[in-house]
């Protein structure tokens, strides 16, 4: 099937891509079902495009590209309604805020998505009681020693 998407025009998709959000994205509770589509050939930032709404679309990536540190528990009560079995069922993504100039980008870590590959079925996990905020720089300036900074 078809749809319309804010970065790529149509698109051609299949069902089985369709990703459920029985919940909502907060901000977002009518819009329950997306898909996932490339930013760019060989980019680590994705696409989050809602199904039914063009311009409804994030940019996302895997936090642990940029993030080796990154780490957090998932509460019984979502591996659950996400029916993850084992680790390897889970895919996290935080949305991106692209800002200008590109080394002020940010990634979300406070509410990351979780999907289950095996189901396609998704939610956005808020974590609370964290250091993570919804601001993390993904470019780390270097300082002149070489370290980040």
């Amino acid at each position: 099937m078809k749809i319309n998407t804010k970065y790529h025009g149509e698109v051609e998709i299949e069902q089985k891509d369709v990703i459920s959000f029985d919940f909502g994205i907060p901000g977002f509770p009518d819009e329950k079902e997306y898909v996932i589509l490339p930013l760019a050939k060989e980019s680590v930032f994705f696409i989050l495009q809602s199904f039914k709404t063009e311009e409804l679309a994030f940019i996302i990536s895997d936090p642990f590209i940029h993030f080796s540190e990154y780490q957090f528990d998932i509460p019984i009560d979502d591996l659950e309604t996400l029916k993850i079995e084992q680790k390897e069922d889970v895919v996290t993504f935080s949305i991106i805020t692209l800002v200008e100039p590109i080394e002020e980008t940010t990634a979300n870590l406070q509410a990351p998505l979780l999907i289950n590959r095996n189901i396609n079925k998704g939610k956005q996990l808020i974590l609370n009681d964290t250091l993570y905020s919804t601001k993390h720089r993904i470019y780390r300036k270097k300082s002149s020693t070489g370290q980040e900074g």
